[in-house]
């Protein structure tokens, strides 16, 4: 699919996201979003950080139990500490194959890819779950035959159809093999509410509107795949590293899980 052309006047979610962890891809359109959420939440950035940190611990965890092969559905901007960084650390040979519908997102992530084989980008909506099961990087970097990590970090919250992002979660959950996992992360109303409303406030006047959901319908998106403790909880607190305060640490507006296909 061609990536179509990047309107620069407009914030992107996606340039938003990179300018919080600190990273170069982002316009002055997408400052100016950023900083008036950032005069409320003054800590907004730590709290994205604490669930790149989770982002980083999962993959780490599912690396090390032999996954070498990823599905990364809404990957956003190529960060530090990313999905393909962390994986192949622990397996060099990893395939990674990423996902999001954002131009801006895949512009970046194929330039950062290149020529590397076991590397692709998709442009593609990950609530068309077919399309992109079905696509020729999803086909030609991954096989099906063997168990997968999917991953929706950060990407959830942008999807407020929550019949449609059932679906297609079920359906990546069908056609993963035994033993794939299945990592996830949401904004949610946990820690201060009123942050949570005026971010939500933001955000729908960007490219990228979103919602909130509670730990029950966080929940049901990992149907009936069995979840790694500590279960759903907020990002700090899943698998701190043993020098972390998980109950100091920032994140507690991130709910995550991590669950396993039997």
């Amino acid at each position: 699919m061609d990536v179509p052309e990047v309107d620069p006047q407009r914030p992107s979610g996606a340039r938003i996201y990179d300018y919080y962890l600190g990273g170069p891809h982002h316009f002055a359109a997408d400052r100016q979003a950023a900083a008036v959420v950032l005069v409320t939440i003054p800590d907004l950035p730590a709290v994205l950080r604490a669930g790149r940190d989770f982002l980083r611990r999962a993959v780490a965890t599912v690396a090390e139990a032999g996954i070498d092969q990823y599905l990364d559905l809404g990957a956003g901007i190529p960060a530090p500490g990313s999905v393909t960084e962390v994986a192949r650390a622990a397996r060099p040979e990893c395939r990674v194959v990423s996902v999001d519908v954002d131009p801006v997102a895949v512009v970046h992530g194929r330039r950062v890819a290149g020529d590397d084989p076991h590397a692709a980008v998709v442009l593609a909506d990950l609530t068309d779950a077919d399309t992109v099961l079905g696509s020729e990087p999803v086909r030609r970097v991954l096989d099906p035959g063997r168990p997968v990590c999917l991953l929706a970090v950060a990407v959830a919250h942008f999807i407020p159809d929550t019949e449609r992002l059932g679906r297609a979660l079920e359906r990546y959950r069908d056609a993963a093999a035994p033993g794939s996992y299945l990592v996830m992360s949401h904004a949610s109303h946990e820690g201060d509410p009123r942050a949570a409303e005026h971010i939500l406030r933001v955000y729908n006047r960007t490219t990228s509107p979103m919602m909130l959901r509670e730990r029950e319908e966080f929940r049901a998106l990992f149907g009936d795949w069995r979840l790694l403790p500590p279960g759903i909880t907020c990002a700090g607190e899943w698998r701190p590293a043993a020098d972390q305060d998980s109950a100091a640490a920032p994140g507690r507006e991130v709910i995550v899980g991590v669950a396993v296909k039997p």
